[in-house]
């Protein structure tokens, strides 16, 4: 090794507290280290070890078990994970596009980012980054792929923001779109969707409270209603069931989405993140056993399973 500063040989002078060798000028006595690589836009972590991150985080293991298994600052996965879900974003909305469909179901997941909506201060009423934090998904019955996603309140604006994200991703031929009793649905779908969709809606209705009944207990659905909104819906595929049971996917396997625990998110930019590298792992790295490949291979997006590094 060589001073950067004088260009004289330098000699080795003990490791830091990582184990990298240190160095030391002979003439001007400065310490320094040989330079390292950096695979990750300036991060230092290692692929193979980031790919181990990655693969706890969408297996369901929180920050701090990740930290305790994989042996690496709790700063560090949450750089890393925004890092990789802005690359999974990006990769998303590249490829999931213009997919033809023939079934499609849409329906909001329900999480908050550092506390929940009537725990907020009156200062914090109109902070939107604060509070409840709605995911809207849609999801093709017959691959199960994710066609699209969008986080924000659950409101006309990131309903319509959601919707037109998925006119991106279908392609301009004839569809059903089912969804559940949500209104800002209607206006959103009959405006963006007019020209290729035919759409209902599934209305459940719920019983009251029984007495006793713990906080958390789910109320009973008495009935399920279809709705035909708009076009010439098939009444036996208005249906919810499966892009709800994407819903207990999403809780399963990210965990800062489990109910009644302490790993809920504390920055919006950490909860977006996640859900990117959630849906970019579900869409091209996992196997479904239904399908026996990847949603992304069923669509005919892919012609083979990726792994996380490829991803």
């Amino acid at each position: 090794m060589t001073c950067h500063n004088c260009r004289t040989e330098c000699k080795r002078r003990g490791k830091d507290r990582k184990g990298h060798q240190r160095y030391q000028c002979r003439q001007c006595r400065k310490f320094f280290q040989e330079p390292r690589e950096k695979p990750l836009e300036g991060m230092y972590t290692p692929l193979d070890k980031a790919e181990h991150i990655l693969s706890l985080l969408v297996e369901g293991c929180s920050i701090n078990t990740i930290e305790r298994v994989a042996g690496v600052h709790h700063t560090t996965i949450l750089k890393l994970l925004v890092l990789v879900g802005e690359k999974c974003a990006a990769i998303f909305g590249r490829l999931v596009a213009n997919v033809p469909v023939t079934d499609v179901q849409c329906d909001e997941i329900w999480g908050y980012v550092q506390k929940k909506e009537s725990h907020k201060y009156p200062w914090e009423a109109d902070d939107n980054s604060v509070g409840d934090a709605y995911c809207f998904v849609a999801i093709d019955r017959k691959t199960t792929l994710i066609l699209n996603f969008a986080l924000g309140r659950r409101d006309q604006k990131t309903t319509d923001a959601f919707i037109e994200g998925l006119r991106q991703a279908t392609a301009p031929q004839r569809f059903q779109i089912t969804t559940d009793g949500f209104g800002p649905y209607v206006s959103a779908i009959t405006t963006t969707l007019s020209d290729r969709c035919d759409f209902a809606q599934l209305i459940k209705v719920y019983a009251s409270p029984r007495e006793g009944e713990a906080r958390y207990s789910p109320a009973d659905v008495v009935e399920a209603l279809p709705k035909p909104i708009m076009g010439d819906p098939d009444r036996v595929k208005i249906c919810t069931s499966h892009v709800e049971r994407q819903n207990l996917t999403i809780r399963m396997q990210m965990r800062r989405m489990t109910r009644l625990t302490n790993a809920f998110s504390k920055k919006w930019e950490n909860l977006w993140a996640a859900y990117c590298v959630h849906f970019a792992w579900y869409n091209f790295v996992r196997r479904h056993q239904s399908l026996r490949m990847t949603p992304a291979m069923a669509a005919g997006i892919t012609d083979h399973m990726w792994t996380m590094r490829a991803a």
